[in-house]
Formats: C-alpha cells, structure tokens, sequence
C-alpha cells in the first residue's frame, strides 16, 4: 500500500436541471441578438456545450454554423448589470461606514483631550421639540 503525500482533490460538481422554459428564453436571448453565449455560461455558470445543445434543440434557426455578433440588453445583461451595480453600492457603503468610523473616533479623540462629554452635547441639542416651550398655555 502507497501513501502519498499529495491527495488529489476530486471536485465533484453537482448537477444542475435547469427547466425548458428556462433553455428556451435563453436560447430566444440567442436568436434575438439579445446576449452571447460567453454571457450565458458566465452569468449562470454553464458549459458552453450545454448552452450548444440547447441551441440544437431549441433554436428555430437550428443551423451549427451560425455565428450571432450583435449584442443588445436580455435579462442576463440585466443580471450583469445588476450584479456590477451591486458591487459598486457595497464599496460606496464601504467607504461611508469608514467616515462614519472615523468621526466617531474624532468625537472621541476630542472628548477625551478636552475633557467634555461632545456626545451628550450634541443629543441635547438634537432635540425632538416634544417639550413645553416656556409659556403658559393655561386658559383658566
């Protein structure tokens, strides 16, 4: 019996069942110049080839050889998009959490060199206007 050192790590994909109607949009994405194939199989993580017989089936024009070359908006674009428009909200969401951080150690910094409650100061101040005003509002 060989032990080896190295263990070859089996990645063992699972398989996937995706409906007709779902092949047939896409490959409709397809005829329609809507989206590429190179879309498809990014977007949901698909085999070129799987795509390829979903064509053959599908498709109304069913020829091998054709080649589509212009790209519109589908739904896959759309979840393309989505999916950068996402990302580009996360960072900025990143970015004012870091200045929310950074002016809370600010007010701390400062009270603590000052030796002043800032906070307490500012929640005073920041008042709901539920209180009485002052004046006499009695009508006897």
């Amino acid at each position: 019996m060989k032990h080896s050192i190295f263990i070859p790590e089996l990645k063992v994909k699972q398989t996937r069942h995706f409906t007709e109607d779902f092949k047939r949009k896409r490959v409709k994405e397809l005829e329609s110049n809507l989206t590429s194939i190179a879309d498809i199989c990014r977007t949901y993580d698909i085999s070129r080839t799987s795509v390829y017989r979903w064509i053959y089936k599908f498709s109304v024009m069913a020829k091998k050889d054709a080649r589509q070359i212009v790209e519109a908006k589908s739904d896959t674009k759309k979840i393309q998009l989505l999916e950068e428009r996402f990302k580009e909200l996360e960072r900025a969401l990143g970015q004012k959490q870091m200045m929310i951080d950074i002016k809370d150690k600010m007010i701390e910094i400062a009270e603590e060199t000052y030796d002043i409650d800032i906070k307490k100061k500012l929640a005073s101040k920041a008042s709901s206007g539920s209180g009485t005003t002052g004046k006499n509002t009695d009508t006897k």
